[in-house]
């Protein structure tokens, strides 16, 4: 499968910094920041620094030291935030939207990392 990737989305402008952002963490591969309108207390956004349109297109295409980087940005950023279960905090939701059923909003793979309440279910029941 092609992915078309739009290097003039929202993502690759704050990377190439032509848009600010409250960078939370940053790594070779990645940039965490805080989402500019915030579902929950905490809600940061991890993003890689590579072309990637969502998270097939990255487990698929992304390199080793990507993909273990993306992985271990997301587990840092929970421990910054205090959020893990067992360890203090009282839990997260990660989210990562891929397609127009699931709603992604901007074509550049991102997980949402989300906590500081309870969210409720993901999802009504289905029947």
């Amino acid at each position: 499968m092609a992915y078309a990737y739009d290097p003039e989305n929202i993502f690759a402008k704050i990377l190439r910094g032509e848009i600010p952002n409250n960078t939370v963490l940053e790594t070779e591969h990645c940039l965490a920041f805080r989402d500019i309108a915030p579902q929950a207390p905490d809600h940061v956004l991890v993003i890689p620094r590579g072309p990637y349109v969502n998270y097939d297109h990255f487990a698929q295409q992304a390199s080793d030291a990507e993909i273990v980087d993306f992985t271990r940005t997301i587990g840092k950023i929970c421990a910054m935030l205090g959020i893990q279960p067992g360890e203090g905090g009282n839990g997260y939701r990660v989210v990562a939207n891929s397609g127009e059923d699931a709603i992604q909003e901007v074509q550049h793979l991102h997980v949402h990392i989300l906590a500081g309440r309870n969210l409720g279910r993901m999802l009504p029941k289905f029947d």
